[in-house]
């Protein structure tokens, strides 16, 4: 399997945050702290990013906003939390089918090491509105 240097690079800057903060943060905290280690590293990225949701060909109007997108391919989603269950896990495969993109990344800032799950999904829910 070959390694993605994306994947390790946006990982690498949450082990960076986690490091310098700790746990027992709010998300909000390690998104503004992980936005300028981005900054820092020049890693590519938008914040807060709009993924709607379409049913037969109509934009609904529930949608989800995901944490952040990465290199344009990467949906990132922060949490922190004790730890990161099947319901965060199905959050992040939501966010991927409604975006249409394949790589995701599950960051969780709340417990002593850093817990990080990368996902992939190849389903692709999103249809032209």
């Amino acid at each position: 399997m070959e390694r993605d240097e994306q994947t390790y690079s946006i990982i690498g800057a949450a082990m960076t945050v986690h490091r310098e903060l700790g746990h027992g943060f709010l998300e909000a905290v390690y998104q503004d702290a992980l936005e300028i280690e981005f900054q820092h590293l020049g890693i590519s990225y938008l914040r807060e990013v709009e993924l709607p949701v379409c049913y037969r060909g109509n934009r609904l109007s529930t949608g989800y906003r995901a944490d952040f997108l990465c290199y344009g391919t990467t949906i990132v989603e922060l949490k922190a939390l004790d730890r990161i269950a099947s319901r965060e896990e199905s959050q992040l495969l939501n966010y991927l089918k409604a975006s249409g993109k394949e790589k995701g990344l599950l960051i969780n800032f709340g417990g002593s090491s850093l817990e990080h799950k990368r996902m992939v999904c190849a389903v692709n829910l999103r249809q032209s509105a």
